[in-house]
């Protein structure tokens, strides 16, 4: 008998993101360079809870061996291959169906009368990964995926994490890949609707991405020159129509521009949720543009347009900085794991390419400082002491 060979396992996890695929494509080349199979796990952390060992059809829905043939082509695009799904291994709701009778760790909890049972298939997780003979994992995600990965990683699994989110709210780096892409698409869906706001004298209001941090909305606004709203910070509304006519009124076309945090709130307005919560707890939020609209029409008598920019940013293709972080994240974990390594995340720290300790989830996503990036009497980003900062105009926290 000859040496198994080593066996690397990969998962996309949340929102999807242009650049994903770059990451699956570069593993998978190196890994066939060195003789390491790769092991595509389809669903995001959905794979390790579903599947079923004993069932072909089960293997075949979750599980994708990858190859220089089947991932030639998918870095020229965007999204993942691999699939997605937002599945919380420590708190599912429902077992799959070959774990029901089992004797599983549970918890009950009640909420609002409501109780509800969670069960907790960390177990399963470790047995399906012995099971697949996987020697490492690189898993790929924003804070909820990468919350699970430092559960695992502390659990002994031998794992590499690459942050992705277009929120790029994820702790220990400056930059998540998604970022970039969701930024440019922001800032051409803006200056298009222009035309239109400056058209009918309007005031624009774009909400965007961006449940806990300000990241997206500071950026878009810093790239396009207007004002906008951060969860980091509570604005005064009265203030903050004022200044919005008062632009509109020393425009020649008549017209002003603003975006919100899908998480922003300002003094004395508290954001609504609604639905059911997400695996990870997260309810859909009302929209805080509409909210806005409706207080300026009620306190000013200003006609408004509201536009939602939201999935179309994360869709498509990757721009060049997001396909050039993603490739050299997938390369950085790929060296880590050939060196044993484990528990670390790709990252850009200072402007330059580090591995990091996975974060903590119980820290929470990382914020804006607000200090250094928002003008709290303007409403709008600092343009002002940029200098020896890294490329992405903030620090890892």
């Amino acid at each position: 008998m000859g040496v198994a060979r080593k066996r690397i396992g990969i998962l996309t996890g949340g929102g999807d993101v242009p650049g994903l695929n770059a990451i699956i494509k570069t593993v998978t080349y190196r890994g066939s360079e060195d003789d390491i199979e790769v092991v595509g796990l389809r669903r995001g952390w959905e794979a390790l809870t579903h599947l079923n060992l004993d069932d072909p059809a089960s293997k075949s829905h979750y599980l994708i061996p990858l190859n220089r043939e089947n991932t030639r082509i998918i870095d020229r695009r965007g999204g993942t291959v691999l699939h997605s799904s937002r599945t919380n291994p420590s708190k599912m709701k429902k077992l799959p169906d070959h774990l029901v009778g089992q004797d599983l760790p549970v918890s009950e909890s009640a909420k609002g009368g409501i109780s509800t049972k969670t069960w907790d298939l960390t177990g399963q997780v470790l047995a399906n990964l012995s099971g697949l003979g996987i020697d490492h994992l690189i898993a790929i995600g924003g804070d909820d995926t990468l919350s699970y990965a430092d559960k695992l990683s502390g659990l002994g699994v031998k794992i590499i994490a690459i942050p992705k989110t277009m929120d790029n709210d994820v702790r220990n780096t400056e930059y998540c890949i998604g970022f970039s892409t969701a930024i440019t698409r922001a800032s051409d869906a803006i200056q298009r609707q222009r035309t239109t706001v400056g058209s009918h004298e309007r005031v624009g209001i774009f909400r965007i991405f961006g449940r806990d941090a300000g990241f997206t909305a500071l950026y878009t606004a810093y790239a396009t020159s207007i004002r906008c709203v951060i969860p980091e910070y509570k604005v005064n509304l009265d203030k903050l129509i004022e200044l919005l006519r008062e632009e509109k009124r020393a425009n020649p076309s008549n017209y002003a521009l603003i975006v919100l945090s899908e998480g922003a709130e300002w003094e004395g307005y508290k954001m609504q949720e609604y639905g059911e919560p997400d695996a990870y707890g997260h309810r859909k939020r009302t929209s805080v543009a509409e909210a806005l609209a409706e207080e300026i029409k009620q306190r000013a008598g200003e006609e408004t347009i509201v536009s939602d920019l939201t999935y179309d940013l994360r869709s498509g293709d990757p721009d060049f900085i997001d396909k050039l972080v993603a490739l050299t994240f997938g390369n950085m974990a790929y060296d880590a794991i050939l060196e044993g390594k484990t528990g670390l995340m790709s990252a850009l720290v200072e402007g330059r390419y580090d591995l990091v300790p996975i974060p903590d989830a119980r820290l929470g996503p990382r914020v804006l400082d607000v200090a250094s990036t928002y003008n709290t009497e303007r409403y709008r980003p600092l343009y002002s002491n940029k200098r020896g900062l890294p490329i992405f105009l903030n620090r890892a926290s």
